[in-house]
């Protein structure tokens, strides 16, 4: 699922725990991390938190077929957005679903290592998946060499949403040169549709961008996917 962002993003988390003691350690490292958190006594209650896809971590204070379930919950719709998951057990047993296994007892020290490499993983997922709006009206050519007006109504990492009033069908590989604001210059790249949508909209996977244009479409997507500054080093 694509997401459009704000220049300066921050992350959410959901910590999932009864216990004082995790909360005031995780809050803190949170905090330190620029994370903003939400609490839930019990996984039950954390199903219906997560139904509106902000959340980027999840911390889960494992207690049993509960937790199980919390994570069935999270991974069962393979095309929404998922968020990083830590779970904290008492238990050396791997845990299918999270991606951090973190034991108790919790230190300040551990929960920070720990949340690092979350922290990490969180921001790839963020800037793979962040959609930056351009609404651009371009000239495309398509393989046959017809050309076509389009307008690019957003960019990310992995392709481009198109919208034109052209006939398009998934398969068509189009190309085109892309004023992107404040960039050097325009940027040539050549995408392949995967999708289209009523009102004349298509989404397309980038196939071929010379290296030069590569770079700078890349440095333009890092200038653009800023998240809010942490008060620690990661």
């Amino acid at each position: 699922m694509a997401l459009s962002m704000t220049s300066e993003m921050a992350f959410e988390c959901l910590l999932v725990s009864r216990d004082p003691d995790v909360f005031s350690i995780v809050a803190r490292v949170l905090r330190d991390l620029s994370i903003s958190i939400d609490v839930c006594l019990r996984s039950s209650q954390a199903i219906g938190a997560l139904e509106n896809g902000s959340t980027d971590l999840v911390v889960i204070d494992w207690e049993g077929e509960a937790s199980y379930a919390l994570l069935r919950s999270i991974w069962k719709d393979i095309k929404a957005k998922k968020p990083t998951v830590v779970a904290i057990s008492s238990s050396d047993c791997p845990l299918p679903g999270a991606h951090i296994l973190l034991k108790k007892p919790v230190s300040l020290e551990s929960v920070a290592k720990s949340f690092r490499v979350a922290y990490g993983r969180m921001l790839l997922e963020y800037r793979r998946h962040a959609r930056h709006a351009v609404m651009t009206p371009v000239i495309a050519v398509l393989e046959d060499g017809r050309e076509i007006s389009l307008t690019v109504t957003d960019i990310g990492d992995g392709g481009v949403g198109l919208c034109t009033r052209s006939k398009l069908i998934v398969g068509d590989a189009l190309s085109f040169s892309l004023n992107l604001p404040g960039a050097m210059r325009e940027v040539h790249v050549q995408v392949r549709v995967l999708w289209t949508r009523e009102y004349s909209r298509a989404g397309c996977e980038f196939v071929r961008i010379p290296p030069v244009d590569l770079m700078i479409l890349h440095d333009w997507l890092k200038l653009k996917s800023q998240v809010k500054k942490t008060r620690i080093a990661v």
